[in-house]
């Protein structure tokens, strides 16, 4: 009687298995991914193949990297997807069924979209900042991925958009719905902090360098950027904000029903 036990005994490679299988077999997954990589490149080269030297006082990765600020939208959008849209399908009841403890299934689909999200976005990062260098290897924006800094930034980007997309993840077991999500993750994740940037109250003014936007923002730059922490205090925030997300979305879904 131990044999069939064995053999469909829940572990983490066979949650994770699960997970990746869901993830790569969606449409949605290869949509989203690739509209990001596009978004990326297409601006990428857009900047590159124009400049003309007037935005000589910009980053050099900021400014090859433009793109980032459209394609982190697609790759939140796809982490909340990941959690919320089976709730909306109904496949969450299989899901739970097949893995009652519950707990595994979200580290699973974090653990799952982290991989995949940073792969991507790492990728995209490298790949556009070469091509990008083939008209800008001839300006003050010169740069090979030798240089000091270079390899760190295009990461600090990555790992930056990795992070605010795991909080999408978040939101989305949290809201259950995906508009609720995209709607929060928008609002709170994206327009608080610019709002609040208004407010010319320097605790506020503080406080706002520590909210996830801000935090992303200084980790893909060579130089520090001006009225952000550093790079690893804003690393520090983004994964104490992405595991705050989770560890709430963590306790609703042992205390909630399906």
């Amino acid at each position: 009687m131990s044999a069939p036990t064995t053999a469909y005994a829940v572990t983490t490679p066979r949650v994770l298995h699960a997970e990746w299988h869901k993830l790569r077999t969606l449409r949605s997954t290869w949509w989203t991914l690739g509209l990001s990589v596009a978004l990326v490149v297409g601006v990428g080269l857009m900047m590159g193949s124009t400049y003309d030297g007037d935005d000589a006082n910009i980053d050099t990765i900021v400014f090859t990297l433009f793109g980032t600020q459209l394609s982190q939208i697609c790759i939140a959008v796809l982490g909340i997807l990941i959690t919320a849209s089976e709730y909306a399908n109904g496949l969450v009841r299989a899901t739970m069924a097949a893995v009652p403890r519950r707990l595994p299934v979200l580290w699973s689909k974090a653990a799952v979209f982290t991989a995949v999200a940073f792969a991507v976005t790492f990728a995209t990062n490298v790949g556009t900042f070469l091509l990008a260098q083939i008209w800008l290897s001839d300006t003050d924006k010169a740069l090979s991925l030798t240089d000091s800094g270079v390899l760190g930034a295009l990461a600090g980007s990555a790992a930056g958009i990795t992070l605010l997309s795991l909080i999408a993840l978040g939101l989305g077991a949290l809201c259950r719905s995906v508009p609720a999500a995209i709607g929060a993750f928008i609002g709170g994740v994206m327009i608080l902090p610019e709002v609040l940037q208004m407010i010319s109250f320097d605790p506020v003014q503080s406080a706002v360098k520590y909210f996830p936007t801000k935090s992303a923002e200084a980790l893909g730059s060579i130089a520090p950027v001006a009225d952000h922490n550093g790079a690893g205090a804003g690393l520090v925030a983004l994964v104490l904000w992405a595991a705050a997300t989770l560890a709430a979305a963590a306790l609703l879904l042992k205390r909630r029903d399906v």
